[in-house]
Parts: C-alpha cells; structure tokens; sequence
C-alpha cells in the first residue's frame, strides 16, 4: 500500500500542550516515513491570553517545516472563539476542499476546526475523505459552539472517528457524538531523548535569574487562563512562602509575562510575593526549564486532559503536584502528588514534596520508561492505516 497523505487541520499554530503534543506526532510519522503529512492552519496569527503569535515565530511551525512537512494556511486571526462555518468564504472553502481532496485521512486538532469542515459539508463541497477529530479535553462545555459541530459532524456520518488523549476526555466527548461513533484512546507520550535529567543543567537558567543552587524551585507551565486557574497557584505562592522563604516560583506560558496587567492583577489580589516570582512568557526551551526546577505544579480548574507538563517535567526530574482534573490523578500515581483545589492544601504539598525531595525525584526517574512516546507512535500509525485502508477497500 503507498503511503497514505495525512492532512491535519489546526485553528491554529500558537502555544500550547495540545499543538505540541500532535505536532510532534506529524513531524514524527512524516520522518520516518509512515505516512506523507502536510498542514493547513486556518490562522495565520493569534490573538489569545493577552499576546499576539505569529504562526511563522511558533516553534511548532518549525518543527513542521524542518521535518518537511507542508504548512499552509488561510491567513485568518485565532482568538478566543473559533470561527463559525458560515463566516468562511468561497475562496477559502475552496482551498480547503482542494487541500483535502489530495489526502488521504484528515485529522484535526482538537474540534475548533470543524467549524471549517462542516462549512463543506454543508455546501456539499467535503471530498469523500476519512475525518477523525483528535480530542484533548476532558471538559467538552468549555468549547464553545465546537461542541455542537462535533455532534453535526458525528450525526451527518461524516466523522470517522475520535481520537482522545485520555480516557476522561473519551468519556466526556461520547455524550455528544451518536454511539456508532468509533472511539479511540492514545495517551500521551513524550520525546525521552529531549526531556531527561542533565544535572550540568540545572543551573544556567537559575543563574540568569539569580536563583541559588540549593533554592527550591516550583514551576507553573501554563498559558493565563481560567482553565489554568492562575489565581489558585498565586493564593498557593502566598501561602507557601510565608512559611518558606527560600523557594522561587517560575511561570511560563502565553500571557505569563510582567506587562500583562491580568496577571500583575492576580499577584496583587493574591498577595504572593512579586519578589520571588519569575514571570518568563513563551520559552522554546522547556527542558531546560524543567531542569531547574523541583516541582512542576498544575492547578487546572477544568478541561485537562493527560497535561504534557506534568509528564514532560517528570521525565525531567521535576515532581508533579496537581489538582485532580482529567486524568491527571493517573499520570502522577506513584511519582507526585493530587491536591483539592484548596491554596493551603497545595501549599502544604510543595513543603511535603521539598522535605523529601530525593525520594520523589528518584520515583519519577524510575517511572520515566511508562512516559516514552513510542507506544504513543504506532497507536497513532495504526489508527491512520485504518482509516486510510477503509477508503482503499471501498474502492
């Protein structure tokens, strides 16, 4: 069988777990030659947690385009919503539907892109082409009108199938698509090679922001957003330092940057110590992050899923403290802890995690071959090949 064409649709290419996560499955599929990818975003920028992103500045956009894959896009603007199907334009319906009329299997990450899948459908303009949703949400009512699309989707018989990240999201989604709908679960993994301890790095990043050796270091990599819930990890900082005044607190992600107001808001409101608070935006370095730091903390209000952070940052020698979103309770099991969604109870976790820091970073270390994306790989290669040899045999 030649090699099927894969064409994924993003809203997209901004930062993110979720765009991490496939991208990094397209650019590894393409180079070892499972498959032939290529890439249409329906934005070409966004606009999203108080920060304008270039598509051309995501590190994701390079990953595609050094591992040859083709990046096209519609050259709109992401924001806060998804746009609508009756908002996209001739032309731009017709570039879709020619860029999917020379695949084989369409994913798209996440359903924010089916707003554009179903203007075809509705047109009568979609190639008879296989379409799975690639799902990373454990809370479908926080998407907005792309819950609806999907139900559109599934009903009209033009979804194929879903593909979830973790059990709880494939749990979450079934209650909106028809139960003849295929459902399949891949969780996440991650690149071993590129998230791993070098002891050697632990201190440049700590040196550039004039952290000590021996400071205990709590990481929070997520974008601002209600999803992440800021507020709650800047209540658990104040809490936390005031019994402890050696610890540094690194923020990083979309909109985790001093000029954005929102959040110099929320460290005021919470009373954390701005002193001791390290605010470094977008890094295209994340090992290197997780590497200086000694807990990677999640305090997620809804839609989790399998959080690449609390993975990555473990793979690396960090220790996952989370709230219990998702299946995050399963991704730590055995090497951090789940907290209620309570600052002093965080709180109180980061001191057990820092008093015996040793036996935590040892278990994480030896859970690190459970977090390897290799499985993750050929579950992805067999469920394409699936799709894409139900179209041969209809032929």
């Amino acid at each position: 069988m030649i090699r099927p064409r894969v064409l994924s649709l993003y809203e997209g290419l901004f930062a993110g777990g979720a765009r991490v996560l496939h991208s990094s499955v397209v650019t590894s599929l393409h180079l070892d030659g499972s498959h032939e990818h290529s890439v249409l975003s329906i934005a070409s920028r966004a606009r999203r947690e108080g920060t304008v992103q270039e598509m051309t500045d995501d590190s994701r956009h390079r990953w595609l385009r050094e591992a040859g894959v083709e990046v096209s896009t519609l050259g709109r603007e992401a924001g806060a919503v998804a746009p609508e199907p009756e908002s996209y334009t001739d032309v731009e319906l017709e570039v879709a539907a020619a860029a999917i009329a020379r695949t084989d299997v369409v994913l798209t990450l996440k359903e924010q892109p089916l707003g554009l899948i179903l203007a075809l459908v509705r047109r009568g303009m979609l190639p008879d082409v296989p379409v799975a949703v690639c799902l990373h949400r454990s809370d479908p009512t926080h998407s907005g009108p792309a819950m609806r699309w999907l139900g559109e989707l599934a009903a009209s018989g033009r979804l194929s199938s879903t593909i979830a990240c973790a059990e709880s999201t494939s749990d979450a989604y079934a209650r909106f698509t028809p139960p003849f709908t295929e459902r399949l679960v891949i969780p996440n993994g991650i690149d071993l090679a590129r998230f791993r301890p070098k002891p050697h790095e632990r201190m440049p990043l700590r040196t550039r922001l004039g952290i000590a050796p021996s400071a205990p270091v709590i990481l929070f990599a997520a974008r601002f957003d209600a999803m992440k819930d800021p507020g709650l990890f800047l209540r658990a900082v104040a809490a936390h330092a005031a019994h402890d005044g050696r610890t540094r607190y690194i923020l990083c992600g979309a909109g985790m940057v001093p000029e954005n107001p929102a959040l110099q808001s929320a460290i005021a409101d919470a009373g954390a110590p701005a002193d001791r608070l390290h605010l470094l935006g977008i890094r295209d370095d994340m090992p290197h992050v997780y590497r200086a730091a000694d807990i990677v903390a999640l305090t997620s209000a809804f839609g989790e899923a399998s959080p690449l952070c609390l993975i990555e940052g473990a793979a690396s020698g960090a220790t996952p403290v989370t709230t219990d979103v998702g299946d995050s309770a399963q991704v730590v099991a055995g090497i951090g802890l789940v907290t209620p969604r309570d600052a002093q109870a965080i709180a109180s976790a980061w001191a057990k995690v820092i008093a015996r820091r040793p036996d935590y970073r040892a278990a994480a270390l030896a859970a690190r071959p459970r977090m390897g994306a290799d499985r993750m790989l050929d579950a992805y290669r067999s469920a394409i090949d699936g799709l894409a040899q139900r179209v041969a045999a209809a032929a």
